[in-house]
């Protein structure tokens, strides 16, 4: 049995990239009806981002777009904002990742959205925050990891910053826009007060650091880079198996009398130098290398099977692919299967709140360029064929996609 907790909401989708885009398809995925407004002929600046394409789209944009309809409308021509007022009117969110001040200068300021709709409620997401001296600055996921200080923390000990290997910038932000929204839209239900909500992606990032900065408050010196280390617990991080990487997480002395066994080293157990966790810290450099030796004689499998025996954390380093294949084969409907009209199936990791018995059902697959024109436009304000055909001769919205079953057209 699936569930929709959002059924009913109306979502008007601005964004572009990856931060916004995420919030709306996680939206999206809960039920919200997501109408994502592109501009003509282009549309999201990730269509265009690869290779890899398929089918003619790109799989950057495939990841983050499911569960929307895509209208391609020009928001600088009067009867694209026109179009643009009218489904502002009859919406519950709009979510927008423009530069600050961008939707004001196209007229659509908060006054403007308050009387166009008063329970409409703004989403805003920006790089920098929409006031203050860095506003304007453009905000880019690696820019952003290096300025909230995620890079400078990430890397190894003796070498250059290294940015995390994911959008996590975008990501996270996308996370915090979601739960933004939703609280809002609570805040709306219990008080019929539309509030906006503000998130800025160096304010997202910042809050990872989570107790790296509580180092910095506490101590005044900020931490600095040490590789797969942790600073206030050993051993926790990677090490070289005999055919691989493995992580090994040894969080609290219990794990430590568990660990040692295993590892057929008494004698680290019965060392005074290694006794308590704060003593394993202090004492780091001569217990790595004791550990590093003994991990090292056999293989990655024998060491994830042995330690799980006995419950101390350990877990091989996957590839991408290893994950992906993992997850198709574990029987958790973890991965959902869309049919796309050029791409063929369309994967993505599912989304992973489960409730209880209920899950979030099926999904649609990411919306070609202008696919849902006809379908919004007509059964959401009312527009015919004519008038819709007319948009499309004057450049308003862009041209309808190709039917991909037309062979004569290709």
């Amino acid at each position: 049995m699936s569930i929709k907790p959002l059924r009913g909401i109306r979502v008007l989708d601005l964004t572009r990239v990856v931060s916004g885009p995420f919030c709306t398809m996680l939206l999206g995925d809960l039920g919200a009806e997501v109408i994502k407004i592109e501009m003509p002929e282009r549309g999201d600046e990730s269509r265009s981002f690869g290779p890899p394409f398929v089918g003619g789209e790109s799989a950057y944009f495939l990841s983050v777009n499911r569960n929307k309809r895509s209208v391609s409308l020009d928001l600088k021509a009067p009867q694209g904002r026109d179009i643009l007022e009218r489904l502002i009117a009859i919406s519950d969110v709009l979510v927008e990742n423009f530069r600050p001040d961008t939707l004001e200068r196209l007229g659509f300021g908060d006054e403007v959205l308050r009387r166009l709709n008063p329970r409409l409620l703004r989403c805003s997401i920006s790089g920098f925050g929409r006031s203050g001296s860095q506003a304007t600055r453009p905000g880019y996921d690696l820019i952003i990891q290096g300025e909230a200080g995620l890079m400078d923390v990430t890397g190894p000990h003796d070498g250059p910053p290294f940015k995390v290997g994911t959008s996590i910038a975008d990501l996270v932000t996308g996370l915090y826009a979601t739960i933004g929204v939703l609280s809002a839209l609570m805040e709306r239900d219990r008080h019929e007060t539309a509030v906006p909500v503000d998130v800025s992606m160096l304010e997202s990032v910042a809050s990872l650091l989570a107790f790296n900065a509580g180092i910095y408050f506490a101590t005044g010196s900020s931490p600095r880079r040490r590789g797969n280390t942790h600073p206030t617990i050993f051993p926790y991080e990677t090490f070289e198996a005999a055919d691989g990487w493995v992580n090994v997480g040894v969080a609290n002395d219990k794990f430590w009398s568990l660990f040692c066994p295993v590892i057929e080293a008494p004698e680290l157990l019965a060392d005074p130098r290694f006794a308590t966790a704060p003593l394993r810290v202090a004492n780091r450099e001569d217990l790595a290398p004791l550990i590093t030796a003994r991990l090292k004689a056999k293989p990655r499998a024998h060491w994830i099977e042995r330690l799980g025996e006995v419950g101390v954390p350990c877990g091989a380093i996957r590839t991408v692919g290893e994950v992906a294949e993992s997850l198709q084969g574990s029987g958790s409907e973890a991965i959902l299967r869309m049919a796309h009209p050029t791409a063929g199936e369309v994967r993505n990791f599912q989304n992973p709140l489960r409730f209880a018995s209920h899950t979030l059902g099926e999904a649609s697959a990411p919306p070609r360029l202008g696919e849902h024109a006809e379908d919004v436009l007509g059964s959401l304000l009312g527009l015919d064929d004519q008038a819709i055909a007319r948009l499309r001769e004057v450049g308003v919205i862009g041209p309808r996609p190709p039917d991909p079953t037309d062979h004569a057209a290709r």
